[in-house]
């Protein structure tokens, strides 16, 4: 036996001479690993890179689509908020008669309470309205009632003429009964009308659907 023969490597697999097969791994199988994580690492690479170019040219529109968002939103809000105007709970109302008809402001008081009014003084009209009231009636308050409580009675009596007095001292109201006068406005309409009084913002004034 050749002393280049491995011990148990006799018969056909007897190595003779000074050569000797060398045992080495696989080349093309090492290649191939390598091949695969280079290919890996690159597709990752360049999937990164193009996530960072689609957030630097969308960023921009998405911060803007954000902040418009924002914007509507808070138009919403403030279209959302009702009108400020007091509750009838807390509105006084004193109620006149101009007419030579009797009986009209008690009975025109006495339904106004119903509905949740204050009432005040009732009686005769003053001298200086007295017969001279051709329409359904006239509401008198002051100045800071213009927008808010005289509205709010104003959906009472819906033909009333309305006025505001700079000297008139106290919240109170006046409702004076006038010649075309024959009864308040029906529950269910003067209802409607304090709920579209109290209602959000026209539609006009609302944010573009574009929102």
């Amino acid at each position: 036996m050749s002393m280049l023969t491995p011990p148990g490597m006799g018969g056909k697999y007897r190595i003779t001479g000074d050569k000797y097969p060398r045992m080495r791994p696989p080349r093309r199988r090492a290649r191939l690993v390598a091949a695969v994580v280079a290919s890996a690492a690159v597709l990752g690479l360049v999937g990164w890179g193009t996530l960072q170019l689609i957030d630097v040219f969308s960023g921009g529109k998405k911060s803007t689509a954000s902040g418009t968002k924002t914007e509507c939103r808070t138009k919403a809000a403030a279209a959302a908020r009702v009108k400020d105007v007091p509750a009838p709970g807390g509105i006084t109302v004193n109620v006149y008669n101009a007419t030579a008809r009797s009986g009209l402001a008690k009975r025109t008081a006495d339904e106004l309470k119903k509905r949740g009014f204050k009432i005040g003084d009732v009686g005769n009209a003053a001298k200086e309205f007295d017969k001279k009231i051709k329409g359904t009636g006239m509401l008198l308050g002051p100045v800071t009632a213009q927008d808010t409580s005289l509205p709010v009675l104003a959906t009472q009596l819906a033909d009333a003429e309305r006025r505001t007095d700079a000297g008139r001292k106290g919240a109170a109201l006046d409702l004076i009964i006038g010649d075309a006068f024959k009864e308040l406005a029906k529950p269910a309409a003067a209802q409607q009308a304090l709920t579209a009084l109290t209602a959000p913002a026209a539609s006009a004034d609302r944010p573009k659907k574009a929102c």
